[in-house]
């Protein structure tokens, strides 16, 4: 028996897959629970149909992202800190802070989104990540300076 997954099933397959299970299964477990539908021509006609939509749901957010990160990419900030010896900063540059510089510059990013290792603790330049979608990424060039 053929059925359309609504729920990822561990060892069986993913949302959205048709899949070939036994009659028993389908008919005990994953059609009262709601995990499952039958494949009939409808139900078939209407999973290709969201398929679609959100395929082209997903190419309009990654180029989207694409045009984020070339934006990205050509920015420059700067973020001024007070120093100690050794030109140690008091306290760190987070991900907040890069995130508040980037939107003075007139983009607008989600802090979430810097990939950060470590807070920044010392004068310098840095190339800053930032994921923007799971197959972009961008850079941020960061400079922290003595204020």
């Amino acid at each position: 028996m053929e059925v359309i997954l609504r729920e990822e099933i561990a060892g069986l397959g993913k949302a959205g897959e048709l899949v070939k299970v036994k009659e028993g299964f389908a008919r005990n477990f994953l059609l009262p629970q709601k995990k499952a539908v039958f494949a009939d021509p409808t139900n078939i006609r209407q999973l290709e149909h969201q398929k679609k939509v959100a395929e082209a749901r997903a190419k309009k957010s990654r180029k989207g992202s694409e045009e984020l990160a070339a934006k990205l990419s050509g920015l420059s900030i700067t973020i001024a800190r007070e120093t100690g010896e050794e030109d140690k900063l008091f306290g760190s540059v987070n991900a907040r802070d890069i995130a508040e510089a980037v939107l003075k510059s007139g983009v607008t990013i989600d802090k979430r989104a810097i990939v950060l290792k470590e807070p920044l603790k010392q004068i310098g330049v840095y190339d800053v990540e930032v994921k923007l979608h799971s197959e972009v990424k961008g850079t941020v060039k960061v400079w922290v300076v003595k204020k």
